[in-house]
């Protein structure tokens, strides 16, 4: 995701922040007034960062021996997808069902609504490596020396900023100078392997959890999901006209913290597909959808998970 694209869709971009403070608000107050509040601590950071957030606090509890929460942003992580898919699935077809009512004088205005531009290739930006040399091998080279550049960094500043922050910052700017190619985890074919290796390290961590461990804590779950999706839903109504979208559209870019990427981009995608009777229906919401989604993902669960994961650590 280029900062480009982050600045074409910064509408999107500020309403999915806005939601998970939104989240971050409503079940921290409301929530620690019902439950303690180091085990609400643990539990949102997945509520507004995915499987990013829930690895990060998974890592953070077990460095600082606080295995008596690790059960909090598993079961969180595992159950807010219960809830978040398919209200989100509503919303977006919702969303399309209303934008096809203006289909025909949106596509005479602008023909080019009907394109699939969602698949065009984006102009390449200028690489610092020929592109001869970017075999997997490489680029996966390239990810690590970029991680131990970063890992460098923090121990010369000793630890002034968390280190998963300081790998964000670096790989962004590696990605923006070239060195990083797009998608470069997809490009060298191990993205997917990485995510079911981060999914089983979450969910490994159950194992120091008992059946009657994870039924004590549900209710405060469900609770603390309840809540932060009605936080989500507030900021997403209030922002959501000021900001030219429908509600809909707005509470589903916000809803993109609970999964992020690839799940934001196969459930528009089949929402698409599903509600359009036709190819040029299916480009038009395509083109209206995936861009908002997309970046709403990419802000909550890859930028502002980290950060929110990181801080939260240090509070419990």
């Amino acid at each position: 995701m280029s900062l480009t694209e982050l600045l074409k869709q910064w509408k999107a971009v500020v309403i999915a922040l806005a939601g998970v403070a939104g989240t971050i608000t409503l079940t921290v107050l409301v929530g620690s007034l019902f439950f303690n509040t180091k085990s609400v601590l643990a539990a949102i950071p997945p509520l507004t960062g995915g499987l990013v957030s829930a690895t990060l606090m998974v890592s953070g509890l077990k460095a600082q021996g606080l295995t008596a929460y690790l059960a909090l942003p598993v079961t969180m992580f595992v159950t807010h997808s219960i809830f978040g898919y398919p209200l989100t699935s509503a919303l977006l077809k919702s969303e399309g069902r209303r934008l096809l009512k203006g289909f025909d004088k949106e596509t005479a205005e602008n023909p080019d609504l009907v394109k699939n531009n969602t698949a065009t290739a984006a102009k390449p930006k200028k690489q610092l490596i020929p592109e001869a040399y970017n075999t997997s091998a490489f680029i996966i080279t390239k990810v690590a020396a970029v991680a131990v550049l970063a890992q460098l960094f923090n121990t010369w500043t000793n630890s002034f900023v968390n280190v998963n922050v300081v790998y964000l910052i670096f790989g962004v700017i590696a990605h923006q100078v070239g060195f990083l190619d797009d998608k470069a985890l997809e490009k060298a074919g191990v993205s997917n392997w990485l995510m079911y290796g981060l999914i089983a390290f979450v969910f490994s961590q159950l194992s120091v959890v008992t059946p009657n461990g994870i039924l004590s804590i549900l209710l405060e779950i469900v609770v603390l999901i309840a809540l932060g999706m009605l936080g989500m839903f507030i900021v997403s109504f209030v922002l959501a006209k000021p900001f030219g979208m429908s509600w809909q559209m707005a509470f589903a870019c916000a809803l993109t913290a609970l999964f992020g990427f690839p799940a934001d981009y196969i459930m528009t995608s089949e929402v698409a597909h599903t509600v359009a009777s036709n190819k040029e229906e299916e480009n038009f919401l395509l083109n209206h959808m995936m861009p908002k989604m997309l970046v709403g993902g990419f802000a909550t669960v890859s930028v502002a998970s980290v950060i929110i994961a990181s801080y939260f650590i240090k509070l419990i």
